[in-house]
């Protein structure tokens, strides 16, 4: 595992702003049937480091993926995936 920093959960909850969409890690087996139903390979996803405040806060490991959520005003709610890689830093 990626030694990550940490933030202070009860400090600031960062997934409460306004400004920030959900965010959540899709189970392994969530990630195969996605995986599969689409066709792709890990590394065709846009990506998300793993020092990303965010990805620190919900704890993602380099190599899961993470499902985002946003409110849409056309759609309601558009869904977006990433794939969490590993800084350079």
């Amino acid at each position: 595992m990626v030694k990550t920093k940490t933030i202070e959960k009860k400090q600031l909850d960062i997934l409460q702003h306004k400004l920030v969409p959900f965010h959540v890690i899709l189970s392994e087996k969530e990630r195969n049937e996605f995986l599969e139903n689409y066709k792709i390979t890990p590394d065709q996803l846009p990506k998300i480091l793993h020092t990303d405040p965010v990805a620190i806060y919900i704890d993602a490991q380099p190599g899961q993926i993470v499902k985002i959520i946003r409110k849409s005003h056309t759609a309601k709610e558009a869904v977006a995936y990433r794939l969490v890689v590993e800084s350079n830093e």
